[in-house]
């Protein structure tokens, strides 16, 4: 029972954040998109809201942000939902053990929740759409399907690469971001 009333708590006092997280997300992700820069950047706001509100926030945070997303102005980001959910989770889970206490403890969730969205997120981009999602990051696919690995290997190569890099800066901007806010601003989410 206390577990529902904080979790209805959390979820109360998200509500505010989460629809701009949700832009944060595709504004960010379509920009970085757009300029074909090999990350993504497009779940900064899905961690931060994992980090204050919890696993949960952050999961409803990252599938609102793909779902909008891939319905507004990017298709293929729909189907990365599944990723975006286990990013919120996992950043959540993350931050409840003090993954944002310091700044070499995010870089390590970081990488961590790289690697997790990597393996998820490799069979999407495989088996949906053949390796090419219309990013930056078209190339490495490209330049490793040339050298003779198999699509799967591929993708999970070009994921694990970008994934890595594309978290560890995530968490490090989330981190730097709650080094900053008022300590009275974390109580409505306790």
């Amino acid at each position: 029972m206390a577990f529902l009333r904080t979790l209805e708590r959390r979820l109360t006092a998200a509500a505010g954040l989460i629809p701009v997280a949700v832009a944060v997300n595709i504004g960010v992700g379509e920009v970085v998109a757009r300029l074909q820069i090999p990350l993504y950047l497009d779940s900064v706001g899905t961690v931060l809201v994992a980090a204050l509100a919890g696993p949960w926030a952050g999961l409803i945070t990252g599938v609102l942000s793909n779902l909008a997303w891939g319905l507004l102005l990017r298709p293929t980001a729909a189907p990365f939902a599944i990723t975006a959910a286990v990013i919120g989770l996992l950043s959540g889970f993350l931050a409840a053990r003090g993954v944002f206490s310091g700044w070499w403890r995010a870089l390590l969730g970081g990488l961590l929740t790289g690697l997790v969205a990597a393996v998820v997120s490799a069979p999407i981009a495989a088996y949906v759409f053949g390796g090419v999602t219309g990013g930056g990051y078209d190339l490495i696919v490209a330049l490793l399907l040339a050298g003779g690995r198999s699509l799967i290997e591929a993708v999970l190569t070009q994921s694990i690469v970008t994934d890595l890099a594309d978290k560890a800066i995530t968490f490090l901007l989330v981190w730097a971001v709650l080094q900053n806010l008022p300590p009275r601003y974390f109580e409505r989410f306790r």
